[in-house]
Parts: structure tokens; sequence; C-alpha cells
């Protein structure tokens, strides 16, 4: 049977001060404790290490061995204990991350880099999806974590919010609602509005849609399957369409629901 590692591990400091005084008020526990603890590491190991007196203790050829071999042997132990608690916390092996194509540019590098910086033995794979698969793929096991735009249904996995993003109007340089360092909702909807292709992120689109649902007239507007990962609305050069004069709301909604990441319940 082999010895326990707490009495080993006093064995060693003991052979550094060859003093069981000293050696306990260094270990912090009574002197006779220490004395019952070597005597039962010899006996686990069935042989003498140590030649006691009344003033200092020699270590026998057993001890010397063990005095010399025992601290790398604790040394591999305790990587041993420290790779399987990295394990135990996901800080080892492969983390297989799915992101939205929008949430590529910032929110997924950033947090890799931050993964890899922060855990060594970490190995992770991040592989762009389309947003509605993302969860599903979450809830059966094929990737680890997924990052979405907006917070998408399914079930069988938990979500976080990573980050809040400001809802923007894109405006081509000579539109004419360029110059302006606000814009109101109705006056953007006076022009006609590219929104990112429902099928590609069905949470996001509604999301855009209900800016401009209230408000008078409707613009008119078209989906592109290249725009499908923008976030923002896209404003289009034309000319505006009639529309009633009234107080009209200004766009001050504070934030839109950013991207946020899903993992499986542990």
């Amino acid at each position: 049977m082999a010895p326990d590692t707490v009495s080993l591990r006093y064995f060693l400091v003991l052979a550094q001060e060859l003093n069981f005084t000293r050696a306990a008020a260094r270990i912090g526990i009574a002197q006779p404790a220490l004395s019952a603890r070597m005597r039962r590491l010899e006996a686990e190991l069935g042989t003498a290490l140590l030649v006691r007196n009344t003033r200092n203790v020699v270590l026998t050829t057993a001890g010397a061995a063990l005095a010399e071999s025992a601290p790398p042997a604790l040394a591999a132990l305790d990587r041993a204990w420290d790779t399987a608690r990295s394990a135990a916390a996901g800080e080892l092996g492969t983390l297989r991350i799915g992101y939205s194509l929008s949430a590529g540019a910032e929110t997924t590098p950033t947090l890799v880099d931050r993964l890899i910086r922060g855990n060594s033995g970490l190995e992770v794979g991040a592989v762009p999806m389309a947003t509605p698969e993302i969860s599903p793929a979450v809830a059966d096991g094929r990737i680890d974590a997924g990052i979405t735009r907006g917070e998408q249904p399914g079930r069988g996995v938990r979500r976080f919010l990573l980050r809040r993003e400001r809802i923007g109007v894109q405006l081509a340089q000579h539109h004419p609602l360029a110059e302006r360092p606000e814009i109101e909702i109705a006056d953007a909807a006076a022009y006609p509005l590219r929104l990112p292709d429902r099928a590609a992120n069905p949470v996001i689109h509604d999301q855009l849609s209900a800016v401009f649902r209230d408000t008078r007239p409707h613009p008119d507007s078209t989906r592109s399957q290249s725009l499908s990962t923008c976030l923002s609305a896209t404003c289009a050069t034309g000319s505006p369409s009639p529309r009633p004069e009234k107080p009209r709301p200004r766009h001050n909604r504070p934030v839109s629901p950013g991207d946020r990441c899903g993992a499986r319940p542990a």
C-alpha cells in the first residue's frame, strides 16, 4: 500500500530540519503528532527511515533514498491533481463553438482570444453556422457553445448575455439623411428599407421590423440575402414617400438584444 502523501510531505520537512521540534513548528502541528506520523509511515513502508536520539535525527539509508526520490514524485502527483481539476473546470480539452456570421467580426474573435490566453490547455475551434441551426446543435451536443444575434429559441440550452449593441441605420454618404446627427424613425421609414433576410435570423428580423411597426407610413422594406447577417437596417437612397405632418418619435431605443452565448445545461 502506498503511503499517504501528508505523512510523506511531513517526512520531507523533517529530513530537512533533522529535528522534531523545529519540523513540527514549521509544519504547524504538535511534536507528538509528528512522531506518530513518522512511526506510521515507517510501518507502512516496512523499514526504518530515521535514527532518533534526544537531540537530533539521522536519516537511514532508506530514509535518505526516500528524501531524494519523493519530491519529484509529489510534484508529478500535484500536476496530476491540477490536470484533473482543470479538466473538470473545462480548462482542458477541446471547446467547439458555433457562431452566427454577424457575430464573427468582433464578438467571437474576442471571446476565442480570451479563452485561449486564459486557458493554455484548451483548444478552441470556432465555425460559422446558420443562426437557426446553432441552438439545436448545442442541445444535441454537436457543438459545446453557440454565439448568436438575439435570444434564439430552442430547448435544452442555457443562455447568457455577452454584449448589447445599439440599433443603427446605415446610409450612403450622399443620402439626404446622412448629415443629421440623429434620425427620427418616421424619417427613415420614408425611404425604402433593406432588412436582413428573415430566414437567416427570424429573431433579429422581427425585432427590426417592430421598430417601424407603428410608424406611418409603413416603410417599403425589401430583403437581401447578401445583407442577411447585418444587424442594422439599411436605408436606400430615393425619394421620400408622402407622409402626414405630425409629431414623430425620435429613434431613442437604447439597445438591441445583442450577442448571446448558449451552452448545454451541466
